[in-house]
């Protein structure tokens, strides 16, 4: 996925081993390779969204075993995207200069083994649904095909960025129907916010391969209406992501510190596109990474505070 770009593998590769070598990485070395790899340490970018989800429910904390088996679905689910994503863009990797070198165009994991990693998140994702609620198992099937496809999207539509959103944003559905086995119009609007959000972000950090996206013909809304328009577009979803949460926040009757949640998001979306210009993408990195991950944060933060006070 675009949404872990940023970092490329170059310092592990500088002391890694030659694949295949008699010194080759052994199982500890290619797991931290793997997490390396899927950046998983970003996995914070969805979690709160699903835990907002889970805490909405009845507005009150959720049994520990479900937050359990919701923190593992969550894990497990990005956890396969990001390798199936990671093995199916592969050859495109491999051809562009800044994520050349990912492990696996670079040789430090082939792709049995991420297959491997791929087969046992998916198993997990599906225990974890046995755990949580029918619909959850009877939805299990779509949730696949949302994390399979994205990687497929930006080979044909420029609305790639949407299908990330929608991946993503099915994030506090999926935990409102782990809890409640049901779906009100509630969770919808929770998880549209949190697809235009991600949506825009992903616009804003598809900019930097905005050269090779138009050299190779890979889909994306940079490529096709250029970097300053693109920033327009992002910047309008992310005038509608705040928006459906706010939505969310008055059709389950929220207080004030669930709303002041939604109005510190409104501005540090407004921070990430004040740092990030069409002429000048070098805090790129800073805005897709760590303004994210705090934004996420935050919501989760008065999201909880809401339903503990009140």
């Amino acid at each position: 996925m675009r949404e872990m770009n940023n970092l490329s593998l170059e310092s592990s590769m500088r002391t890694a081993p030659v694949p295949g070598s008699a010194t080759g990485p052994g199982p500890i070395g290619k797991i931290r390779i793997f997490l390396e790899m899927i950046k998983f340490e970003h996995t914070v970018f969805a979690l709160p969204f699903a835990y907002i989800g889970a805490l909405l429910v009845e507005h009150r904390i959720p049994a520990v075993l479900d937050i359990f088996w919701i923190t593992v679905a969550m894990v497990s689910a990005r956890t396969a995207a990001m390798s199936l994503n990671r093995i199916i863009d592969r050859h495109i990797d491999a051809q562009n200069p800044r994520t050349a070198g990912r492990a696996l165009p670079k040789g430090l994991l082939t792709v049995t083994d991420v297959w491997i990693h791929a087969v046992i998140s998916i198993s997990v994702l599906l225990l974890a649904a046995l755990q949580l609620s029918v619909l959850a198992v009877k939805l299990f099937p779509l949730v696949l095909l949302i994390l399979v496809g994205y990687s497929y999207t930006k080979r044909f539509t420029w609305a790639c960025h949407l299908w990330l959103g929608v991946a993503l944003g099915f994030t506090p559905v999926a935990a409102w129907i782990a809890i409640s086995d049901a779906i009100t119009v509630a969770p919808v609007l929770l998880g549209l916010g949190v697809m235009f959000w991600v949506a825009g972000f992903d616009i804003i950090y598809a900019c930097m391969d905005y050269d090779f996206d138009r050299a190779s013909g890979i889909r994306s809304i940079p490529a096709r209406l250029g970097i300053p328009a693109a920033l327009k577009v992002a910047a309008a979803f992310h005038i509608l992501a705040p928006a459906f949460l706010a939505a969310a926040g008055i059709a389950l009757g929220l207080g004030t510190l669930y709303f002041i949640g939604v109005g510190l998001a409104v501005l540090i979306l407004g921070y990430e596109h004040a740092i990030v210009k069409p002429h000048d993408l070098s805090r790129a990195n800073v805005a897709f990474f760590q303004v994210n991950a705090v934004l996420g944060m935050v919501v989760f933060g008065f999201t909880l505070a809401e339903v503990l006070l009140h």
